[in-house]
């Protein structure tokens, strides 16, 4: 199968991922794998010039045989009780009790967040696209979901993990079960699962990758699952930002039960969306701006022509390096139009790189909502919410780059700021949602640097 030969006979890229319907990731792992999915053949082949011969040329027997072993064959039946899997790459297969949608096998990096509250807003946190999350604390679902929570419209994350059965909802607040919110987003989650040992795994070997089956006819082959897993490229290379962003908008909602006044002189931002969450945009109004929406893949000329007074980059999932591609260039020509920028998470990375440093893959990700940040040059230190598997290389930036912000775990980078222009950024979540709120202040921070330059007449 020469895969490239039949993107190229469908038309790029775009076209045969509009075809099959999916996204331009699963074209880049079809690549990979120099072959696509059976189940996408027959959309493929309504394709003038693609043959079934062009699908199965390199085929061999074997293959072919194995793939039909492997719908007939039920290797390692599940344990009494159990009726869903977590398989990791390194062998380790743990059996569990599937809740939510029924999923084959959803396939993609295990990752553990210590925090005790808000698993709603992790899970539609748009930063845990392409991501299972283990949640360290026990008592996951016991206050069911509802309508305000959510920080973007879909679940990010592909699956949840938890140690404890989900209890009825016991909260005034909950419109839905938990277990019936996953199902209503296509997500499966499992439960009776030792989180602890999960966690320590990541902790002393660092990322896995993991697939998660909970499959309505109760069969699971664990030697497929396992296969699959150790076949998934990993977040390395991969541009999420473009999966999870959203059309452009105006936001005008504010932080929910604010004190604080609704200031008259309002600023004009601009926030590039690379999966923002919702509370981000919340705060951003809160603290004083007229916000309009633009998605990741937007340009400076579109960005300039709004004639913003400041540009938000906002968090997101996947490589900061594979996002850079297309979003460095536009974010140097904004910093080079002189406009005010502010950036978290992603958008941290993504300023970094745009000043002239460089990004990479933490041993250990940042996740939960009680990490401690020190400011270098106050000797503050703010509790944080964070989510995010890369950081920043300090001894990569520039000399009119400098460090802001450093985290007590391990010393990584979570701040930089320019010397030279008027942008900073930070790499932890300082809208707090799940979190504390020790960090509002550099919604504010970023307004007065607005309002500094207003009264300039910059």
């Amino acid at each position: 199968m020469d895969i490239d030969r039949i993107i190229e006979k469908a038309g790029g890229a775009d076209e045969i991922a509009a075809l099959a319907g999916v996204g331009l990731e699963a074209v880049r792992k079809w690549r990979q794998s120099r072959m696509v999915p059976t189940k996408h053949w027959p959309a493929l082949l309504r394709v003038p010039g693609i043959a079934l011969q062009d699908l199965t040329a390199d085929l061999t027997t074997t293959e072919t045989q194995q793939e039909q072993e492997r719908e007939t064959d039920v290797s390692n039946p599940c344990p009494p009780g159990a009726n869903a899997a977590l398989v990791l790459a390194d062998g380790t297969v743990l059996w569990g009790r599937g809740f939510g949608a029924h999923t084959e096998g959803a396939v993609g990096e295990l990752c553990f967040s210590t925090g005790m509250t808000g698993y709603q807003e992790t899970l539609t946190d748009p930063s845990f696209a392409g991501q299972i999350v283990t949640f360290t604390f026990p008592h996951i679902g016991n206050v069911g979901t509802n309508t305000d929570d959510n920080e973007a419209p879909k679940m990010a994350a592909l699956g949840a993990v938890v140690k404890e059965d989900i209890t009825a909802p016991a909260s005034w607040r909950s419109h839905e079960p938990f277990a019936a919110w996953l199902r209503d987003h296509g997500r499966a989650g499992i439960s009776g699962i030792d989180t602890r040992a999960i966690t320590r795994t990541l902790r002393d070997n660092g990322p896995q990758t993991a697939i998660l089956a909970f499959p309505e006819n109760g069969r699971i082959d664990t030697d497929s699952l396992l296969n699959r897993a150790r076949q998934w490229p990993g977040l390395e290379g991969m541009d999420l930002a473009k999966e999870v962003t959203r059309p452009k908008r105006a936001w005008t909602e504010g932080v929910w039960h604010s004190t604080k006044p609704v200031r008259e002189n309002r600023r004009r931002v601009v926030a590039m969306d690379y999966g923002a969450k919702d509370n981000i945009l919340r705060c951003l109004v809160t603290a004083g701006c007229d916000v309009t929406v633009l998605p990741a893949t937007a340009t400076a000329e579109e960005i300039l022509e709004l004639k913003p007074e400041g540009v938000f980059l906002s968090n997101g999932p996947g490589d900061p390096a594979a996002t850079g591609t297309y979003a460095v260039p536009a974010i140097r020509k904004v910093l080079d139009a002189n406009v005010p920028v502010f950036g978290i998470c992603l958008g941290h990375q993504l300023l970094a790189q745009a000043l002239g440093g460089k990004t990479y893959k933490l041993e250990r990700g940042h996740r939960g909502a009680n990490q401690p940040v020190k400011d270098v040059e106050t000797g503050r230190v703010e509790i944080t919410s964070q989510n995010h598997g890369f950081a920043v290389d300090e001894k990569s930036l520039p000399a009119d780059v400098k460090v802001t912000h450093v985290s007590l775990f391990d010393g990584s980078n979570e701040g930089i700021a320019s010397t030279t222009k008027d942008a900073f950024s930070v790499q932890y979540h300082p809208e707090a949602s799940p979190g504390p709120s020790d960090s509002f202040y550099l919604f504010e921070r970023f307004v007065a640097v607005m309002d500094r330059r207003a009264k300039a007449g910059a």
